[in-house]
């Protein structure tokens, strides 16, 4: 099977091109636990896979993610951004400058902005409990959670996904895989959450540690970086435009006053190969 491996800031995947190639009756989900595997696969966060759209459109596309246990998820930031070049280096959308492509989270719109960095409306936040979803309703500002011997201010967003901010002093020397998976998978979270552990650096600069659903901690996240600004300006940290700075790179992050919140990002395909399946 011919695959694709490409990263965003760090953040970094396997793609299976089924416009291209014929993946009726594959199993996705064992796919994936199979190619993510760093010793015994290829190695990555995650598994893209781009198909044809159920509602044909020009220049609209389909995707599908799978997280290195074999979990489907509803977005990924940085894996649509890859996904988008790739469409866009192989001239799949005849030259448009912005793609639509389904998620189950819905469509998302990523847009060219030259070179490697690829601009995506990453739609409206959803901050209502019930939404993320939580097991409370209403806004989830510095909700207290006991882990342990801690006790964490968990402030929720939905970016698509389910993620919760924790704001720490040193995000560098924070132990995130001790408390990470523990977040990930309290009660409190009926479909598990990603985690944001935080830094404020200034009112347009934080950085960000990221404990993903199913993957463990990853260099970067898309939607967890969206996540955890619109967590930071709700909170008053921070302004509504903030740089993002994770351990494999930059992004920019806006929460416009449409309401909807902007990622401007880098995307690189690093090689391309083929996987024997047997």
């Amino acid at each position: 099977m011919p695959f694709t491996k490409m990263q965003g800031a760090g953040n970094d995947f396997v793609l299976l091109d089924g416009v291209t190639n014929d993946l009726s009756g594959a199993d996705l989900a064992a796919l994936s636990r199979r190619f993510l595997d760093r010793r015994f696969g290829i190695g990555g966060d995650q598994l893209l896979v781009l198909l044809a759209p159920d509602v044909k459109a020009k220049n609209r596309f389909r995707m599908r993610i799978f997280n290195a246990d074999g979990g489907e998820v509803q977005m990924c930031g940085n894996g649509i951004r890859c996904l988008a070049k790739y469409i866009w280096d192989r001239d799949m959308a005849e030259g448009a400058e912005k793609l639509e492509i389904e998620t189950p989270a819905g469509i998302i719109v990523p847009e060219r902005q030259g070179g490697s960095l690829v601009r995506v409306d990453m739609g409206v936040p959803r901050l209502e409990g019930r939404d993320i979803p939580v097991r409370a309703g209403g806004r989830i500002i510095d909700y207290p959670l006991k882990v342990d011997d801690t006790l964490f201010a968990l402030t929720c967003v939905s970016m698509g996904n389910p993620h919760a901010a924790v704001f720490v002093g040193d995000v560098a020397g924070f132990p995130v895989g001790r408390y990470g998976p523990a977040i990930e998978t309290d009660p409190f979270f009926p479909e598990r959450t990603n985690v944001e552990f935080i830094q404020v650096i200034s009112p347009d600069e934080i950085r960000m540690r990221v404990w993903e659903r199913g993957s463990g901690e990853t260099l970067a996240c898309g939607t967890g970086a969206s996540a955890g600004v619109v967590a930071s300006a709700m909170k008053g940290l921070t302004s509504k435009s903030v740089k993002v700075v994770l351990a494999g790179g930059q992004l920019h992050i806006e929460w416009a006053p449409d309401n909807h919140v902007y990622m401007t990002g880098p995307a690189e395909e690093v090689f391309e190969g083929w996987i024997l399946l047997t």
